[in-house]
């Protein structure tokens, strides 16, 4: 077994330990996006749309659904405040592809990858599209992602001929776009990524949706859906929605469907957040176009920079708690900080006297084919949407529609792909889960560690149509 780079250029513990010093354990997006509170759901409330999730899912439900019958009823009741989960502590990677990228995709519906990507690509152009015609501060910067390779072996995965959108850079290309030591070569898609400011995102939409005619109901948490006749009552402890059709966008959280319980599991994702950089430290590491940045190893880091030139950098580590619970408590995990601003520095050691102002985390809703799965219950009044596996900010507006077509009754081109009408396979009950994920886990190190060799258990996962992703 060979050491990756972090381990054979580490920082000095000193760097390390005061770069993290002042940090905060608080959600830089968050903090940074003002937006409208709204009340508590209490008593008897009608509806024809009922949407139970406040993060993107939802909101772009609501968006979606108002945009196509403005006369329609659209409800939203999130449990906590709009955008405070998932979608205000992600990465702000707008992606294209709504099949965890091209090789997943390939793997599962390769038949269908052409379609796939030309409506991945269209999901983002509409995306662009609704910023603008609503006049949405959210940041957006449509700048691609350079995805780098790290060690030797990672060469082969990105060499290849050049596009106008997809560009192969060599080791003193690369280096002259971004100025790491670590980077060996890179291929720069210009076209499939936009970056997002998610707090801010999460804000606009429940804006958009308000001045559509939304009622957002927050800190209301949903205990029941069940019948009533024709409709579907949403329970909150003070108050209900009697809906026609109801969406589910609840993410990581237990499903209110007992179908759906084993369908995911929550996996927590770890992000610092440095000071703003100075002109002097932006002018040492280049970056002048503003690309996100990915590496290629199987446990990954991503990064990128915010619009007052912070860097986010988050990744690698990817913490399954036995008991797939969702609590607070897994958010601090000093370990996996420390070995994320020991990777920063061995990525920027020119930066060593950056400090990190923020530090989080939060629970990625993981499922077995690491992309959305799409279903209906109760007779198809009711629609759900989950499992997007750490790369759902543009996908959750295809979600929107998927939804939105399928309780509507409407047989389109989103309802007729074989990856819409498909279901992953479930995770195992526990304690099943947490012996096969974690024994995953060490597997993927193990991989990175012996220049990309996948042993017999991730072999044999791929071929069933299962996995973990880091």
């Amino acid at each position: 077994m060979h050491q990756t780079v972090f381990e054979r250029q580490p920082p000095a513990e000193s760097v390390i330990r005061d770069s993290l010093r002042d940090s905060r354990k608080a959600v830089f997006w968050l903090e940074d996006a003002p937006g409208e509170r709204s009340r508590r759901l209490e008593g008897p409330n009608d509806a024809d749309l009922a949407i139970v999730g406040g993060g993107y899912t939802g909101l772009w439900t609501a968006i979606r659904a108002k945009e196509r019958d403005p006369e329609r009823s659209v409800v939203i009741v999130e449990a906590s405040t709009v955008g405070w989960a998932a979608s205000g502590r992600n990465g702000g990677f707008v992606e294209a592809s709504l099949t965890h990228g091209e090789a997943n995709g390939e793997r599962r519906w390769p038949e269908e990858m052409r379609q796939l990507d030309r409506i991945g690509h269209a999901n983002l152009d509409a995306i662009e599209d609704t910023v603008a015609t609503y006049g949405m501060d959210v940041d957006f910067e449509r700048t691609g992602t350079l995805s780098v390779a790290l060690e030797p072996h990672e060469l082969e995965w990105i060499e290849g001929p050049s596009t106008a959108h997809d560009v192969y850079l060599d080791q003193e290309d690369v280096r002259r776009e971004v100025g790491s030591p670590t980077f060996l070569a890179g291929r720069w898609d210009k076209r499939s990524t936009a970056l997002v400011h998610p707090g801010r995102l999460a804000a606009e939409l429940a804006r958009v949706a308000r001045e559509l005619g939304v009622v957002i109901f927050e800190r209301s948490h949903v205990r029941l859906i069940d019948d009533d006749g024709d409709a579907v009552m949403v329970r909150t402890d003070y108050g209900y929605v009697r809906a026609r059709h109801v969406a589910l966008a609840t993410n990581v959280f237990p499903s209110l469907l007992k179908r759906n319980r084993l369908m995911t599991v929550p996996v927590y994702d770890y992000v610092l957040m440095t000071e703003p950089l100075t002109h002097q430290q932006f002018a040492e590491i280049g970056w002048k176009n503003r690309q996100g940045i990915s590496d290629m190893a199987n446990q990954f880091h991503y990064y990128r920079l915010s619009a007052d030139d912070r860097i986010l950098f988050g990744g690698y580590d990817a913490i399954y708690h036995s008991g797939g619970k969702v609590r607070p408590a897994y958010e601090d995990r000093p370990e996996t900080f420390r070995k994320l601003a020991s990777h920063f520095f061995t990525t920027f050691p020119q930066l060593e006297e950056m400090r990190f102002s923020h530090r989080w985390a939060g629970a990625i809703d993981t499922s077995t084919r690491f992309c959305a799965f799409f279903g209906t219950a109760r007779n198809g009044r009711v629609a759900y949407a989950t499992g997007y596996t750490g790369l759902g900010v543009a996908a959750t507006r295809f979600a929107a529609d998927v939804m939105l077509d399928k309780l509507w009754g409407l047989t389109t081109e989103l309802t007729e792909l074989r990856m819409v009408r498909e279901r992953p396979l479930p995770f195992p009950p526990e304690p099943a889960a947490s012996i096969g994920i974690n024994l995953t886990r060490r597997a993927l190190d193990r991989a990175d560690h012996q220049e990309g060799k996948r042993n017999i258990l991730l072999k044999t996962l791929d071929a069933v149509g299962m996995g973990f992703d880091s």
